[in-house]
């Protein structure tokens, strides 16, 4: 199905279920490489190798982040000059996006490389704490020129309507991961830098494959001379402020939280942070298919100024935000000792019972957590990233660092009820910015 015909004729509920479905397995599928790292080396090598990984992986993020903006950035005025009918200006910005992306991955890769000690240091960690995290981290940078635009690719499918052929990488990416981490770790008995070799691995080819879709030129989205303007570039990085922010100013405080934590409780406090991180990537992927699969439909009429229909499509992309983090609130209240188990089952019970008590505290997140998650992304589709990046760097960053400090007398108990009042406050937030937006919005129907 033509993208036109997928954003501007299909039913919004139908829409909502032919882009979102896939959306959600894709999204699941391309995040369980940290899931699979994270069982692997905590069932596998063991709680120190855990823990390295747990102090590296913000870094390894951040190394995306970068391709995130430019790939996000783009993303959002390549759906809306396609709903212009512009499409010169599309291809353009989807050339001169590949090119970016590749050159940042570079660039950012030998710097992660290089600084790797280093920043592995500046967090505490000492002995053979930091020389897995360092080697676990290297992988990565050497990998990044071509691991960091597979997430791009994934947004551009999505864009030109292959919401099935997205879903198929993902779930390959995925397949190939896990493979690859239990043969190097389980059968060749290889250290930590076997999970990283084995992640790049799937992402690589993932990546690859799908490039070598947009280069035979059957897509909607085709190659072009590159036309590189100041103006263009200036649109990319706005555009893609928001989710940077996010991921930046997020890992960020995922640094101060793992420093705090090796000085309150030691490793397994950063275990049990590991833990909670590691649910949080299960359940946030779900959130990411439902809001990101429906932006190119948001921001594709948007374009086309049926602001009727961007309001049918983002009813859908609220309610089922809410219905999705309603039911992980509860599972993760219900049963938070069994979900420890997946990554510290050989660990001891004293460690299970105290990540147990931590999840049940973090199962509060998701209560109010689907409202400003589906905003963020809701005021990013419809081109408005200052507001995407107010609520953005507020619920990854302004918040959390203020709450350390507030809820640090209460102990380990704080930083476990930090992610709920966290969210609460991001809510709150988010309803002042679309109260703002519904203004706007009205303005424009009514010129329209």
């Amino acid at each position: 199905m033509s993208s036109k015909n997928l954003f501007a004729d299909t039913p919004p509920v139908k829409l909502f279920f032919i882009a979102v479905i896939p959306g959600i397995i894709s999204m699941l599928a391309s995040s369980l490489y940290g899931l699979i790292d994270g069982v692997f080396v905590g069932r596998i090598l063991g709680d120190t190798p855990f823990a390295a990984l747990n102090l590296a992986f913000p870094f390894v993020v951040i190394n995306f982040s970068l391709a995130d903006l430019i790939g996000v950035g783009s993303s959002v005025p390549i759906s809306i000059s396609l709903g212009k009918g512009e499409e010169d200006k599309a291809n353009n910005y989807f050339t001169c996006a590949c090119i970016m992306i590749v050159i940042t991955g570079l660039l950012m890769g030998a710097l992660l490389y290089a600084a790797a000690p280093v920043l592995i240091s500046l967090m505490g960690a000492e002995g053979e704490l930091k020389v897995f995290a360092v080697r676990y981290l290297r992988v990565y940078g050497v990998c990044s020129p071509v691991t960091t635009i597979v997430f791009a690719m994934d947004n551009y499918l999505r864009i030109c309507g292959r919401v099935r052929i997205s879903m198929v990488l993902n779930i390959g990416m995925a397949v190939i991961s896990a493979v690859l981490e239990y043969i190097l770790l389980g059968v060749l008995g290889w250290d930590i830098r076997g999970a990283a070799i084995a992640t790049c691995g799937g992402m690589c080819v993932c990546a690859v494959t799908a490039f070598m879709l947009f280069v035979r030129g059957n897509m909607q989205l085709k190659l072009c001379r590159p036309r590189f303007e100041i103006s263009m570039i200036k649109q990319i990085v706005v555009c893609g402020s928001p989710n940077f922010l996010n991921n930046i100013a997020g890992r960020l405080t995922s640094v101060i939280m793992n420093v705090v934590l090796l000085g309150m409780g030691g490793e397994s406090a950063v275990s049990i942070y590991g833990i909670l991180m590691y649910i949080n990537e299960f359940v946030q992927p779900i959130l990411y298919g439902i809001c990101d699969s429906l932006q190119p439909a948001v921001g594709f009429n948007w374009g086309a100024a049926d602001y009727k229909r961007v309001s049918a499509i983002e009813k859908c992309c609220f309610t089922a935000a809410a219905l999705v983090s309603i039911i992980a609130s509860a599972v993760i209240f219900l049963i938070p000792e069994q979900l420890a188990s997946l990554f510290v089952a050989g660990s001891g019970r004293g460690l299970i019972v105290a990540a147990g008590e931590a999840l049940s505290l973090f199962s509060l997140t998701y209560i109010t957590r689907w409202f400003s998650f589906a905003a963020q992304s809701y005021m990013l589709a419809v081109d408005r990233p200052i507001s995407a990046s107010i609520i953005s760097f507020s619920t990854a960053f302004i918040f959390p660092v203020v709450l350390i400090g507030v809820l640090y007398p209460m102990g380990l108990t704080g930083l476990w009820l930090n992610f709920a009042a966290t969210s609460l406050l991001a809510a709150i937030l988010a309803i002042g910015v679309m109260i703002v937006f519904a203004k706007d919005l009205k303005e424009r129907k009514l010129s329209n």
